[in-house]
């Protein structure tokens, strides 16, 4: 009777163990549908009460395809980013890119010592049902109509997966985070998938066809193409991206080949263009800007520049190191020790945390394997300017490699150079490029603008100390130039004074002798004139002193 009872028993608890997943399904399904109701309705309080619904849906189903596009899409019109991309972080291309390349090179051995590299894209299409290899025949019999049910499962599942939806919401969220390159990609394979559903959608299919019906899928849910209003946006932002990777394509092969002012001409077009680009994107830029500034002796420019890479970005290792090594070519010590301390913390926390600043999608301009490095090097450079401090080589500061000036410049082009200088950093205008940033999440702005304000007026006051110092110089080398004029001239005067006496005596006795020869022409010409008046019929004669003054 006990073996008998042992059926029932087993039974009744597969009915039970099928009747609580029913439950659960109605559960996440009545969740989902409360949570699309609040969506609807486009409010900032519903869409936050509509992500608790799908979090808890979940957590009772966690790859329910109708609550994940549905959370996406949520965090995406709330702003949040970020958590969009690490939610889906596994579809974007920079970072798949990146896993495959270090998966590649530390592939597994095989046994007989050949390395076969590990790929996350291999899919085994027919299963072996559990056989080991050995046991299976060497030839196979298998139907055409199992082959195309397994086939449009696989595809059914992938489009599952991998819906459209994933591409567009992902690539606007890495427009928004800076990542251009990946929302490009994102949007275009977006797009082409939403076109080529709406076609299948626009044509009739016949019954034998590889067409997708809904009983192809499980849970009977059916990915939408986006409705016209969503494509068109997506389209015009798609517009946008082109332009910006464009753009900084340009830049960057403008620096690369050593043309400096055109480096820096197209990175202006995309940091002063009139409508905005994303926080990220513009700490690139910036970044990529001080770099072509620095390569051009612009010393105040490329500082201001790291500035503001450093007022969106404060952990950025690239324009810590940058600005620290500008403050020691024109030997500014204190501030370049400050920013090696800086980068030193920074590095001593990457250590301490076992990974880099920031989410795992974040680009970054160092590896994890180079900090115990770079950390050894900036010691020894820290130690270096601390003793050069000591020594007193802090009041040497080269000011005239700031205000981007010769020596022995005239006051004219001091005056030029700063006044160029202050109206281009001016603290007033230190946070007008935050006007042009579009932020990634809800951020603390107020911050961002302090750290700029500050690292401004810091820059100013620098400037300004430069001036009063170049100034000073040129005034002393100008007094100096009219006392030595002056005695020049009092010299002059002197030898002057000294020759007057000498100079007289010369003038008389020239005029003595020259006297005679006047008096010669005067003689000669009255015979000529007696001679007319005798030949004219006067026949008074010419004394005798005459003609012998005129032989």
């Amino acid at each position: 009777m006990a073996m008998l009872a042992s059926p029932p028993s087993n039974s009744y608890g597969c009915i039970e163990k099928k009747h609580w997943w029913l439950t659960n399904k109605k559960i996440v399904d009545k969740y989902v549908k409360d949570a699309r109701a609040l969506v609807s309705s486009q409010e900032q309080n519903d869409i936050a009460s509509a992500l608790n619904l799908l979090d808890a849906a979940l957590n009772l189903s966690p790859k329910y395809e109708q609550a994940i596009e549905l959370k996406a899409r949520s965090l995406l019109y709330l702003r949040r980013y970020k958590q969009v991309a690490d939610m889906l972080q596994d579809y974007i291309p920079s970072l798949r890119m990146d896993e495959s390349s270090t998966s590649s090179s530390s592939s597994s051995v095989s046994s007989d010592g050949n390395s076969q590299p590990l790929s996350r894209e291999r899919v085994k299409l027919l299963s072996s049902g559990g056989s080991s290899p050995d046991n299976e025949p060497s030839f196979k019999c298998f139907s055409v109509s199992d082959l195309k049910k397994k086939v449009m499962a696989g595809l059914s599942r992938n489009c599952d997966k991998e819906g459209q939806w994933r591409y567009l919401v992902l690539g606007q969220a890495c427009c928004h985070l800076g990542l251009m390159e990946d929302a490009m990609a994102l949007l275009q394979t977006g797009k082409r998938l939403a076109s080529a559903a709406f076609r299948r959608e626009s044509i009739c299919w016949s019954d034998d066809s590889f067409s997708f019906s809904a009983d192809t899928f499980s849970d009977g849910y059916q990915p939408q193409t986006p409705p016209r209003t969503e494509s068109e946006s997506i389209g015009h932002l798609l517009g946008h991206i082109k332009l910006l990777v464009r753009r900084k394509t340009a830049a960057m092969a403008a620096l690369e080949a050593g043309l400096y002012s055109e480096a820096i001409r197209h990175f202006s077009k995309i940091v002063d263009g009139r409508r905005g680009a994303p926080q990220g994107f513009l700490a690139e830029c910036y970044m990529y800007r001080a770099t072509a500034y620095q390569s051009c002796n612009r010393i105040a420019e490329a500082i201001a520049d790291c500035n503001r890479t450093l007022a969106l970005d404060p952990s950025c290792i690239e324009a810590l190191s940058t600005r620290a090594s500008l403050f020691e070519s024109i030997r500014c010590l204190p501030d370049s020790l400050h920013d090696l301390e800086h980068l030193k913390l920074l590095y001593n926390s990457i250590l301490r945390d076992r990974k880099l600043p920031g989410p795992a999608w974040k680009r970054q301009s160092v590896r994890y394997r180079e900090i115990p490095g770079k950390l050894c090097s900036l010691g020894s450079k820290s130690q270096e300017l601390k003793q050069r401090i000591a020594s007193g080589e802090t009041g040497n500061v080269d000011y005239y490699s700031l205000i981007g000036l010769r020596r022995g410049c005239s006051r004219s082009e001091l005056e030029r150079a700063h006044l160029l200088l202050i109206l281009r950093h001016k603290p007033d205008k230190s946070t007008s490029f935050i006007d042009r940033c579009e932020f990634a999440d809800e951020l603390d702005i107020d911050s961002i603008r302090d750290r700029a304000k500050m690292s401004a007026l810091l820059l100013y006051r620098l400037i300004q100390r430069g001036y009063s110092n170049v100034m000073n110089i040129i005034l002393a080398e100008e007094a100096a130039e009219n006392d030595r004029k002056k005695a020049s001239a009092a010299l002059q005067q002197m030898v002057h004074d000294h020759q007057e006496p000498s100079k007289i005596e010369p003038t008389i006795e020239d005029n003595k002798k020259s006297a005679p020869v006047y008096q010669g022409v005067f003689c000669r010409d009255i015979a000529v004139v007696g001679s007319l008046l005798s030949q004219a019929g006067f026949n008074r004669p010419i004394p005798v002193k005459y003609e012998a003054l005129s032989c």
